[in-house]
């Protein structure tokens, strides 16, 4: 089935990983890894508990990228003041906290945003038309950013 030609970004998330779970043009797919092989995937694994729902491996990958660029950020932070003078730091930083890549975490925010209520089944609230809150708060996730890294490392002294 061919799709009307459009930008790249018209896609959304969900869109964007069912294409890369398709088998590639050759009909050749990634082997499948040893531990995966051995796994059951079913519904009777799922409900005992030994496979994790997709949301909550998604959850656990999007926290521990978060938590490793906090980490190498500090490090940078740390760096970076160590080396420029007082009043050089805000423009270095600055400018290291706008190239910094967050793509991979922010592709899996961008999943958990798409995917997440579908998988929860959340319920809509009619007067609103967004799914209800999850424990008072949206379920939605926040992009990683320059505003993120400036939030938690200031460039001001």
């Amino acid at each position: 089935m061919e799709r009307e030609s459009q930008s790249p970004d018209v896609t959304t998330a969900a869109e964007r990983l069912i294409e890369r779970s398709h088998i590639d043009d050759t009909g050749q797919g990634q082997p499948l890894g040893e531990h995966a092989r051995q796994r059951q995937r079913s519904v009777e694994a799922y409900l005992r508990g030994e496979a994790l729902p997709r949301y909550m491996q998604r959850a656990r990958d999007i926290e521990k990228a978060t938590r490793d660029h906090e980490r190498d950020l500090q490090r940078a932070y740390e760096r970076l003041r160590g080396v420029v003078d007082r009043l050089e730091f805000p423009r270095r930083w600055r400018e290291i906290a706008r190239n910094w890549d967050f793509e991979a975490v922010n592709q899996l925010v961008r999943e958990h945003n798409e995917w997440y209520p579908v998988e929860r089944d959340l319920p809509m609230n009619v007067r609103t038309r967004d799914y209800v809150l999850v424990n008072g708060r949206s379920y939605r996730r926040v992009e990683l950013d320059e505003a993120w890294v400036l939030a938690r490392f200031p460039a001001e002294p």
